[in-house]
């Protein structure tokens, strides 16, 4: 199977953990010891989340006041450096010495004309209390927004229309390589006046830029990676109750929270209804069974309803 893996920002780093190197390194290796699982007979592509890197790399620029800061898609461009390069290394050392890898800066274009310019709502960077996120956002001219019990900058957050990097995707998969792409949603960019490409000031979906990647490459499994073993409802109460199957118009009646699990039931649904393929959203810690069939949220258009476990 051709599977795309889209790793949450829990892969990477967990929720109030210090964003040191050491610790995004362990959280990968753990992210990596359960791709190495699936990784017999099956073509890998793997997209990640990038939100507290990108925030610690704008942070650091802020505090060298000597030059501009530069802009969030050169900081995109950045982790997907950084990221992949771990990713490689840990993923490498876990799988046969002649496996291929091969990290992919990946270009993602963006309407001028999408209503998330007007309206921040990606979450970036590290949390902080509310009295600390207001005196950043009057210093630097930031939107902020409730993070839980916490507060965290946010960027506008339009929707991927074209993955420019597709076809080099492809020619590495047919080699044999396994190919890590589209981090963080990939750079947003937009064409000007003129037809010439440039960065723009934005962070992409992870989740949508995964499904519209797995669509592109004619994937026959999407998984959304993240912190808990799929999606519920009435999460966090004495009567939630985990979903099994859905079909993706009985999942999107159901409502999910825009800041949390409501960009991955989308993503899913979206790749489940284009495609008449699965995505399915779990935890990290499944993704060996989530392949098998046995675990975690699965979205099709195979039969109608919702079942539960």
């Amino acid at each position: 199977m051709r599977i795309v893996v889209a790793l949450g920002g829990n892969a990477l780093l967990r929720r109030g953990e210090p964003m040191t190197a050491d610790n995004q390194r362990a959280n990968i290796r753990i992210a990596t010891e359960q791709i190495a699982k699936i990784h017999p007979g099956n073509q890998l592509v793997i997209a990640h989340g990038n939100g507290p890197q990108v925030g610690l790399l704008s942070l650091q620029a802020a505090a060298y006041t000597s030059v501009t800061p530069y802009p969030l898609d050169v900081l995109g461009a950045e982790t997907e450096g950084m990221i992949g390069y771990i990713i490689e290394q840990e993923l490498g050392n876990l799988l046969d010495f002649e496996v291929p890898f091969a990290t992919l800066l990946t270009q993602v274009e963006v309407d001028a004309n999408d209503p998330a310019f007007k309206n921040p709502t990606k979450p970036i960077g590290p949390v902080y209390d509310k009295a600390e996120a207001e005196k950043l956002a009057a210093e630097k001219g930031w939107a902020i927004a409730a993070d839980g019990d916490k507060f965290r900058r946010v960027v506008a957050s339009p929707r991927p229309k074209r993955i420019f990097e597709i076809r080099p995707i492809k020619w590495l998969l047919d080699k044999g390589s396994i190919v890590i792409c589209a981090g963080g949603g990939g750079i947003p960019t937009m064409y000007d006046e003129q037809r010439n490409l440039k960065g723009i000031e934005a962070v992409i979906d992870k989740d949508l830029c995964s499904a519209l990647l797995a669509e592109q490459l004619e994937a026959d499994l999407l998984v959304i990676a993240t912190d808990v073993n799929a999606a519920f409802i009435d999460y966090g109460k004495p009567s939630q109750k985990a979903i099994a199957d859905a079909h993706p118009d009985e999942l999107e009646r159901l409502g999910f929270a825009a800041g949390s699990m409501g960009p991955k039931v989308q993503a899913a649904c979206e790749f489940a209804r284009h495609t008449g393929k699965v995505a399915v959203i779990g935890s990290l810690a499944d993704i060996e069974a989530i392949v098998q069939g046995t675990a975690g949220t699965r979205v099709s258009t195979a039969k109608p309803g919702i079942s539960y476990r």
